[in-house]
């Protein structure tokens, strides 16, 4: 089962502008083929159907335990999309509505993915850049472990030159933190699972570490988080689950070259977070109504009811 906790797994900056084109280069960190859809989608359905746990547990616990994190980054990327198609945070619009016969939408239709304001209503939904839908051809789950692992870390290679290219088509400071943050967290689950492949194969697939071939220390996104050592961190998102890991992720094993040094470590429950915007209403969309304030007092009182 799942524990839901109620924060980002790190801290978004407010957007300083609306950027939808940026929200939808975003889209590609989502819905892609090497996406948090892919790795979830991946990871959750390989641990479901994972053989022989019992025997095998300590790779069982690795794929189970980052399968919880991409859950969480599933959840990060759409806030960032949401955040940049809504804009600044800003107070609640003036009661009312707007003057829908004035076309208060007009300048969506022209935007790169108009489906995400025309459907969506400015949020985020499991497609690429260009509006396709992510699905389950992008699941490799063979029941052969090495196969899987291999696979998992193709998955997280491609991820990485994904989220650099991502990162290098916007300056908006949202979708630039969303991509620093995965990029070193995807670092971590590339390498981990070349351990995991290491410890089963004897072949040091490590050393084709980083893929792309360029350090983190070039990004300034990335640099608080290396600074504080999630470069060598796993997490096992649960109380007591999955410490099995630890075989494969600790026992004297150190950060990769060029990334600040330190031994590798299994850290109990989540990451810290940071909070999750309020994303302001918007009545052009009817989101969430057209004139809301009948819902926003009835929600007022069941909220003061519930203290």
């Amino acid at each position: 089962m799942f524990m839901r906790i109620d924060k980002l797994q790190t801290e978004l900056p407010a957007p300083k502008r609306r950027d939808p084109n940026a929200a939808a280069a975003l889209q590609e960190l989502l819905g892609g083929k090497y996406g948090e859809m892919s790795t979830l989608g991946n990871y959750m359905f390989q641990s479901f159907n994972f053989r022989s746990k019992s025997k095998l547990r300590p790779f069982y616990s690795l794929v189970a335990s980052i399968t919880a994190e991409e859950l969480g980054h599933v959840e990060l990327v759409s806030n960032g999309v949401a955040m940049l198609n809504a804009g600044p945070d800003m107070p609640e619009a003036e009661a009312g509505g707007q003057d829908i016969s004035d076309a208060p939408y007009g300048g969506m239709q022209d935007i790169r993915l108009a489906s995400a304001f025309l459907s969506n209503g400015g949020g985020a939904t499991p497609v690429n850049a260009n509006g396709w839908s992510w699905n389950n051809d992008m699941i490799t789950t063979t029941g052969n472990v090495v196969m899987d692992l291999l696979h998992n870390f193709h998955l997280e290679c491609g991820a990485r030159i994904h989220k650099l290219r991502v990162y290098e088509t916007m300056t908006e400071p949202t979708g630039r933190e969303v991509c620093g943050y995965l990029l070193v967290r995807g670092s971590v689950h590339a390498h981990a699972y070349a351990l995991a492949l290491k410890k089963i194969t004897g072949v040091a697939v490590e050393q084709m570490l980083p893929t792309p071939n360029i350090n983190l220390d070039r990004i300034p996104e990335c640099q608080k988080y290396l600074a504080e050592g999630s470069h060598r961190r796993l997490y096992r998102f649960s109380p007591d689950d999955y410490q099995e890991m630890a075989g494969i992720w600790s026992n004297a094993e150190v950060a990769l070259p060029g990334d600040p040094p330190g031994e590798l470590e299994v850290v109990d429950g989540t990451p810290a977070g940071g909070r999750i915007h309020d994303l302001m209403g918007d009545a052009r969309a009817f989101s969430p109504e057209y004139a809301p304030e009948e819902m926003f007092e009835i929600a007022t009182k069941l909220y003061q009811k519930s203290r």
